[in-house]
């Protein structure tokens, strides 16, 4: 079935992303799973990890209210179009990986002429058919914590407990600690 988000909302998503393309349908139709799937509220517990770093992440965060800066979209950097929807509260989620073949099947012969045209066909797609889902049986990630901020101990700048690397007795943070250490 095609994408059942009020057109409005769509619009507010392309407005807040910048532009229309394959890749923010791809995360529009993923936040619409999540949605579904998850009898989203809002306000609810969601966290969601995405796997890309693609257009479609400024989708799932416009319309599920997950956000970096909420410490509730977390970025894992596998290159794939890989969804994890989780609502604490619930205890319940999924995995959402896209199935770029479902797309490639409404293509018509030579393929789509232009990236309105995936786009389109993207949106018009059965939700069903666009994702391979799994279920998940624990949250994809801790709930955010504050941590103390430490100061690096060559620049002088406060740094997040968290990310704070050792080398030769000094806590330095990541951009000193690769000056100095050079196998990474």
């Amino acid at each position: 079935m095609a994408c059942m988000i009020d057109e409005k909302k769509i619009e507010d998503t392309i407005a807040f992303h910048g532009h229309s393309c394959p890749g923010l349908a791809i995360g529009i139709r993923a936040a619409e799973l999540a949605l579904n799937r998850l009898d989203f509220v809002s306000g609810a517990n969601m966290v969601c990890v995405v796997e890309t770093d693609m257009c479609g992440v400024d989708g799932i965060q416009y319309l599920t209210g997950c956000t970096f800066g909420k410490g509730n979209l977390i970025h894992k950097d596998f290159g794939k179009p890989g969804f994890t929807f989780y609502d604490r509260d619930n205890e319940k989620g999924f995995r959402a990986l896209f199935q770029d073949n479902a797309v490639d099947a409404l293509a018509p012969a030579g393929g789509f002429a232009q990236r309105e045209d995936r786009t389109r066909a993207i949106m018009a797609a059965d939700l069903d058919a666009l994702f391979q889902v799994a279920g998940v049986t624990m949250p994809p990630a801790r709930p955010p914590r504050i941590l103390e901020s430490m100061k690096c101990q060559d620049c002088g700048e406060k740094v997040m407990e968290s990310r704070i690397r050792r080398f030769a007795g000094k806590d330095l943070c990541i951009p000193c600690f690769q000056k100095h250490e050079q196998k990474i």
